[in-house]
């Protein structure tokens, strides 16, 4: 028999044992998934780099190291990272005024602030963006995802159509014959097949740009090391961090709410850091989570562990330098199908029911609608999330403003008045607050009960000042009573020091 100590060493190894490794099931989803994800970066990295305003290679280098570093480093399994949208517009600028040299020490340096960034724990303020601006946020995802496609789909020849109706189909119905593989890799190699066979004549992946024909070489960026060139580097760098970060934890936060799991967000946050130093070494522009790639990983092929994150990087590779010709072959219409499917997964139907809308607050409406017009107006998913939650702030306050309520009671021979004062005092509420008081026509002895009150900053203690002082001028004593703990001592720090008048 096998001591206790010994089967919970066993235990604890299985535990730490990946799942692909010991279920065929998991390592046939896992590398299937990989594979799905790095056909659909292909195009998606082509497109990046150009509005970059660099090489098609530097885009799929990026992505092949995102992908690779992040699937060993990061806090979220499955979740894609390669280069994106987001932070292409954002080094862009950069690039095309001062060169490639600044553009690559941009990304590293962006990986620096990460890292720090992470490391003080940024992470935590996902906590204050509410369900509404989640919905919004993925909701102008999947918007997006779809816009991107529309230019595919427009002025190009005619059997792209039905190329594109046949996509869609198989990845309607394929799943009800078998699940074993995934349908968007059956519709990618058939709709290749089709036009290959047939001599159609329709856009492909070589249309894009020509793919690399070696792997990257590590090397330091080609700028001078300066400080004029971190005062011109960092004001991007930075930018691309907090784009980067937003990203991804809102990326990850969709993926733990759809595979039911808890994710690190802070070793997310470095995680994503180390990935952009690696690219920025590797000469790549640099990256974050991908929202369009990940939800091809999770929820349309059913990838839940690191292994596919790797693969995706890797098969890229593969894919570009092994087999560069036959990947340039496949027709856009086959990937655009894929990315239309991934938007309408992607969308959150529910939240625009007709029956969901009717029992919603109108300020929650405000919020997701909010969000979801940033987002398409800018193609900038972190100014749609803090619009969003800005949004969700004034309404709060608004609403949380009109609960603070002040009665009065007399005593029977009017010497003394008690304000009993209800609810949550802050800049909000506590405007209106000196307006509540009869300053002229009560008795000499005035008594603030805040038993039922919760003191919350500055503003609430100036105007309970602005309160006594009035009664002051009038020869009347003010007594405050029922503070709990953390107000007073808030009133008993600031009272008093806040007019500057001692």
């Amino acid at each position: 028999m096998s001591s206790p100590a010994l089967s919970l060493a066993a235990r604890l190894r299985g535990s730490r044992r990946p799942s692909w490794l010991s279920d065929p099931k998991v390592l046939r989803t896992e590398v299937l998934a990989g594979l799905v994800v790095a056909l659909a970066l292909i195009p998606e990295a082509i497109s990046f780099s150009i509005i970059a305003g660099v090489e098609p290679a530097i885009g799929l280098f990026a992505s092949f190291t995102m992908a690779v570093t992040i699937a060993i480093v990061g806090g979220r399994p499955a979740m894609i990272s390669a280069a994106t949208g987001a932070v292409a517009l954002v080094i862009a600028p950069l690039n095309r005024e001062h060169g490639f040299g600044y553009l690559v020490a941009a990304v590293i340096l962006a990986g620096v602030f990460q890292i720090v960034l992470g490391a003080l724990g940024v992470a935590r303020l996902m906590r204050f963006v509410p369900r509404s601006v989640m919905v919004g946020f993925v909701n102008s995802l999947a918007i997006l995802i779809f816009l991107a496609q529309v230019p595919e789909m427009t002025n190009v020849p005619w059997p792209v159509y039905p190329l594109l109706a046949a996509g869609l189909a198989l990845m309607v119905f394929f799943p009800k014959v078998t699940a074993a593989i995934p349908a968007p890799l059956v519709s990618i190699v058939i709709l290749t097949v089709i036009t290959l066979a047939a001599g159609i004549a329709v856009p492909t992946v070589g249309d894009k740009g020509d793919l690399p024909s070696a792997l990257p070489v590590p090397g330091l960026p080609d700028v001078p090391f300066t400080l004029d060139t971190l005062t011109t580097v960092a004001p991007y760098a930075l930018a691309m961090a907090l784009v980067g970060l937003m990203e991804s934890l809102m990326t990850a936060k969709l993926v733990d709410d759809i595979t039911d799991t808890h994710s690190s967000k802070t070793r997310e946050s470095v995680g994503q850091g180390i990935a952009n130093i690696v690219t920025g070494f590797f000469g790549g522009m640099g990256g974050c989570a991908m929202i369009g790639q990940t939800m091809i990983n999770v929820r349309v092929s059913g990838a839940r562990t690191r292994l596919s994150t790797f693969l995706a990087g890797a098969f890229l590779m593969v894919l570009c330098i092994v087999f560069g010709p036959v990947v340039s072959d496949i027709p856009m219409a086959a990937l655009v199908a894929v990315m239309v499917m991934v938007s309408f997964a992607t969308f959150d139907w529910h939240s625009i029911a007709p029956k969901t809308l009717k029992r919603m607050p109108s300020g929650e409406i405000t919020v997701m609608v909010v969000t979801v017009a940033c987002v398409v107006a800018t193609h900038n998913l972190a100014i749609g999330v803090v619009a969003g939650s800005v949004t969700a702030m004034v309404i709060f306050a608004k609403r949380v403003a009109h609960l603070a309520e002040v009665t009065a009671a007399t005593d029977p021979d009017h010497a003394t008045v008690v304000y009993r004062v209800t609810g949550e005092l802050f800049f909000a509420s506590s405007n209106d607050l000196v307006g509540r008081f009869n300053y002229a026509g009560d008795p000499d002895k005035v008594v603030i009960d805040l038993s039922a009150a919760h003191i919350w900053d500055a503003s609430s203690v100036a105007a309970l000042d602005a309160i006594e002082t009035k009664y002051t001028q009038r020869g009347k004593t003010v007594e405050i009573i029922g503070l709990n703990e953390p107000s007073a001592h808030l009133h008993k720090t600031l009272s008093g020091e806040l007019t500057g008048s001692h």
